[in-house]
């Protein structure tokens, strides 16, 4: 029987993401109140703030309106570069990506991360114990975050995932906060009701007309005295106060696409899978599915690739990269064989085998009639189709099952 891990969760939130990123697209607008949702006085709803105009009671959700009457007059508002948020969004993901085999998006700026065994993966001789070794590697991520990208990151750890939500809160702005196993009552004890996911404004009013505004008075009140205003999420909200929610990391939400506009075809384009290990015999699937997404989203810009590229890092690490020029393609199937080959001859270590990556280059706009009979290309079309409609995992090579 193989080894049961404790529950390691943590939660990574891109620190007033949308601020932050219009701050990079015009570094004027560093240090001043700004406001993303629209014009001022406009209509539509706020979706991000600055710290320096939250002091004045604008949030998120409000109306442009109200957010305009509230601001102060210096207050920059912007409608807002949704291509932007879902490009940076991506590359953040991708850098999480580095130390984790499981990440889940629960929004475009909020990332959970299951770190359940892979304290052994980071361990050093300096780290005091499991905590200090994850409390070191998440400060990696976001350190690294913000060295790349510019964007600032706060993120929270713990045994469940309610518990790592509210660690991530609490370590706001720009921080890291490890709450120990054992300390989950003691930590949420003392804060506000609101402080704990799933609990909102109304919820937040109704429990303080009860007298009810912090959690250790939630947890104390009688469950039939909750069940007006919780109703069937009474028990899991009482777990969740407690520190004794679900260590779950729940379904991928559709909170980023990579960004592949029609006709784009400078620079690269790629797709990485990390994992704690694998072994060589699952590689052929990882790489088949690697190869779908790529040709996916090639096809989706309506460009062919000249160049593939494969990426192999063994578990210490240790990074190599094989190239090799192709006849223009962005069929799926035809990209799996090149890198199947540059896989054998890439793999000469023993070591398993941490992260794969297939990435496309020489990109050139498809403007090739297909032939009649090429069952590739059509092939190709007829599946983004389907996907499309049905999800883009309702239709994959056989090759590519073999790693689900």
């Amino acid at each position: 029987m193989g080894a049961v891990f404790a529950s390691r969760i943590c939660c990574l939130d891109l620190d007033t993401f949308f601020v932050s990123v219009e701050r990079l697209l015009d570094p004027r607008l560093r240090d001043r109140p700004v406001v993303v949702g629209g014009r001022r006085g406009g209509r539509g709803v706020v979706t991000s703030t600055s710290y320096e105009v939250r002091a004045f009671g604008v949030r998120a959700g409000m109306s442009i309106r109200e957010a305009s009457e509230r601001a102060p007059a210096d207050t920059v508002f912007l409608p807002g570069h949704g291509d932007a948020y879902s490009d940076y969004s991506r590359r953040a993901r991708e850098i999480v990506e580095r130390f984790s085999p499981v990440v889940v998006a629960a929004s475009i700026d909020e990332q959970y991360i299951d770190f359940r065994g892979c304290e052994r993966l980071y361990r050093r001789r300096d780290d005091p114990d499991d905590d200090g070794t994850l409390l070191r590697v998440v400060r990696e991520i976001t350190q690294s975050i913000d060295r790349e990208l510019g964007l600032p990151a706060s993120a929270g750890i713990a045994t469940s995932k309610p518990m790592a939500k509210v660690a991530s809160g609490l370590a706001k702005p720009n921080g890291v906060l490890l709450v120990a196993a054992g300390t989950e009552a003691a930590t949420l004890a003392p804060l506000a009701v609101r402080k704990l996911p799933g609990i909102g404004p109304v919820s937040e009013a109704r429990l303080r007309a009860l007298g009810i505004e912090t959690l250790a008075q939630l947890v104390a009140s009688p469950e039939a005295a909750l069940r007006p205003i919780f109703g069937a999420y009474t028990t899991s909200i009482r777990l969740a106060a407690r520190g004794e929610g679900a260590d779950d990391l729940g379904r991928e939400r559709p909170a980023f696409r990579e960004h592949d506009p029609h006709g784009a075809y400078a620079g690269t384009l790629s797709n990485e899978r990390t994992f704690i290990e694998t072994s060589g015999e699952a590689a052929a699937a990882v790489l088949s599915g690697l190869c779908e997404r790529v040709c996916s989203r090639a096809r989706h810009r309506g460009v062919v690739a000249g160049q593939v590229t494969l990426k192999l890092r063994y578990t210490d690490f240790h990074t190599i990269t094989r190239a090799r020029t192709i006849e223009p393609t962005s069929v799926d199937f035809e990209l799996h064989r090149v890198v199947l080959e540059l896989y054998r001859e890439a793999r000469a270590r023993p070591l398993p085998i941490r992260l794969l990556g297939v990435a496309l280059a020489k990109l050139r706009l498809d403007n090739v009639q297909l032939a009649l009979f090429d069952d590739g290309d059509r092939r190709g079309v007829a599946v983004d189709r389907v996907r499309e409609k049905f999800g883009y995992d309702a239709v994959h090579l056989a090759s590519t099952l073999a790693a689900k």
